[in-house]
């Protein structure tokens, strides 16, 4: 599981950073990629990185302010020339399907693939579920209608004990990969293996929590909940709280103030001013450090792989 950070700028793009979008690349055996917002000139990031358009499978909008959607109908539109059949469904506030099918309508854009609108309320909760995955979201503080999404992976099973299929007389094959996938496996005489049986415990699956503009609330706290990395603006410095919250926004101590709240285990900064420039983020960090220890601020195409808190701790590259 990747978090690619596509821009982490606020308001507008500048020589630093380009405007707001994530993208969290989805584990094996999946294989496609999520959005999170699509500030103006995203799908210029995207050809920075690994992802394809066509293995974009959902969208997440924070919400409606321009610094967070005005590139996602240029995206969209690309994502046909680039081969993308399967259908894609944006979750958003409501508002979302109206500026979409306008902008389309006015300038004749046709799309080679489905496009599903799922828009919330304040009411949601789960919003999305699979075999895999489940996302949240919870209603936010700011100016305008704005949610925040938390992405837990579902528990698998753990490594596979050989010496223990072995003694069954199940041999390396398509069985391993059912039982390291979850399903249980009948053999030739009947009997039927649990992967709780031959696996070594359970695997807790991750959390990556992910918000849009907020001034300090509860909701980002308890979308935050023991996540392994949580994404929290931080569009001020320390010491300019009254004016953070004018503009329905939050400072580096905030943040770090809500990932110690939330028990969170990784913090990343990002939605930062245009005032910041790249070289001032250290002092960014340090602000929020001395809160919250673990915290990074992000750069525009750095990227953080999320691994399991029970195996290995979360690798950062910036790079």
């Amino acid at each position: 599981m990747k978090l690619w950070f596509l821009g982490t700028g606020a308001g507008r793009p500048n020589k630093h950073r380009n405007v707001t979008a994530m993208a969290l690349q989805l584990p094996e055996p999946l294989n496609g990629w999520w959005l999170f917002d699509a500030g103006e000139a995203t799908q210029h990031q995207i050809m920075k990185t690994p992802l394809k358009l066509n293995k974009l499978e959902l969208i997440f909008i924070t919400h409606l302010h321009g610094d967070h959607l005005y590139g996602l109908p240029g995206l969209l539109s690309s994502r046909s020339f680039d081969g993308g059949v399967t259908p894609v469904t944006i979750y958003g506030p409501h508002g979302i399907k109206m500026y979409i099918e306008t902008i389309f309508d006015l300038t004749g854009t046709t799309l080679d693939y489905e496009l599903i609108y799922k828009e919330i309320d304040e009411s949601a909760a789960t919003i999305y579920e699979s075999d895999k995955l489940v996302v949240e979201a919870r209603s936010l503080e700011h100016r305008i209608p704005c949610f925040g999404y938390r992405v837990t992976e579902q528990d698998s099973p753990g490594k596979l004990r050989v010496d223990k299929l072995r003694e069954l007389g199940i041999e390396a094959g398509p069985l391993y990969g059912k039982l390291k996938g979850g399903e249980p496996v009948t053999l030739q005489c009947g009997a039927i293996i649990q992967p709780e049986d031959v696996t070594d415990g359970v695997l807790q699956g991750r959390v990556v929590t992910i918000l849009g503009d907020t001034t300090p609330c509860e909701s980002a706290i308890l979308l935050a909940q023991s996540a392994d990395v949580l994404v929290h603006e931080a569009t001020f410095s320390a010491g300019n709280e009254e004016k953070a919250h004018e503009y329905g926004h939050s400072t580096t101590v905030e943040a770090a103030d809500a990932a110690s709240k939330a028990g969170a285990h990784m913090l990343v900064m990002t939605h930062f001013s245009g005032r910041y420039s790249n070289e001032q983020l250290e002092l960014l960090e340090e602000e929020a450090k001395k809160v919250f220890p673990n915290t990074i601020a992000a750069l525009d195409l750095g990227m953080i792989e999320v691994k399991r808190r029970a195996t290995t701790e979360s690798n950062v590259d910036n790079s």
